[in-house]
């Protein structure tokens, strides 16, 4: 079993309730954020259960990057690349090119930051495991999604080009690719609008931060010859990117 997890985007959502769950079940965290506050609350909360390292850097700037990472000399055994984000939800010929730099600089070069400055020290430790947080966006294309669905596509590649090149060093790459989940993602995407946001979530069950959580320590304490390699993870009231039963 995997025993010292890294984690990025690990003040919010997906990586928050990761991180308070997989340090229940002791295992180590390495937690990595941009809000230093929340860092310093969260290896508060969760120093009682697990040994927690926290580290502040944007995934976006890569001298950060390689600045925090190295100032560690511990190799997780797991690297959960779960930093990402959407930001508007325009027609191509009407979107903000900074939202485009951000998604892209966030969603793909982050995560390929992040891994480069950590799969070296796996390949010498002789294995290790990747769980790259992709979407359904980046398995089928929706109205308006156009560059965000550009990113996430990007990160199922890169996922899939992973698996390959380090199958040879015994380290494994999962992608979780989720439907809607209630998180500040929709906050995010609509610059604060609480209203917009909420519309997002509003009349069916979307999944829970606790949900892709559970499924995450599921996949990492399978048998080392085991590897959950690619899933795809809906709230039941979702079919597709844009077909929701809205009366259950």
């Amino acid at each position: 079993m995997a025993s010292t997890i890294l984690i990025t985007g690990a003040t919010s959502g997906i990586g928050l309730e990761t991180a308070r769950l997989l340090s229940k079940n002791g295992f180590d965290l390495i937690l990595c954020g941009r809000r230093e506050d929340r860092l310093i609350n969260l290896k508060k909360e969760l120093g009682e259960f697990s040994k927690v390292t926290t580290l502040k850097f944007d995934v976006r700037d890569q001298q950060e990057v390689v600045q925090a990472l190295g100032s560690i000399d511990i190799t997780p055994d797991v690297l959960l690349n779960n930093a990402g984000n959407a930001h508007g939800l325009s027609a191509i010929q009407d979107g903000d090119t900074s939202d485009w730099d951000a998604m892209i600089d966030i969603n793909v070069k982050g995560l390929l930051y992040v891994s480069k400055a950590i799969i070296p020290s796996m390949i010498e430790k002789g294995g290790g495991h990747i769980i790259n947080i992709g979407s359904i966006a980046g398995k089928e294309v929706y109205p308006n999604g156009n560059v965000y669905c550009a990113s996430k596509y990007a990160v199922d590649a890169i996922s899939q080009g992973m698996r390959i090149d380090l199958n040879k060093n015994g380290i494994r790459v999962s992608s979780i690719n989720p439907g809607m989940v209630e998180t500040e993602f929709a906050k995010v995407r609509f610059k604060g609008d609480e209203e917009l946001a909420n519309n997002a979530y509003k009349g069916y069950q979307p999944l829970k931060p606790e949900d892709i959580a559970d499924i995450i320590h599921f996949i990492i304490t399978r048998p080392k010859h085991v590897n959950i390699a690619d899933l795809l993870v809906l709230p039941t009231a979702q079919a597709t990117t844009s077909v929701f039963n809205k009366n259950l």
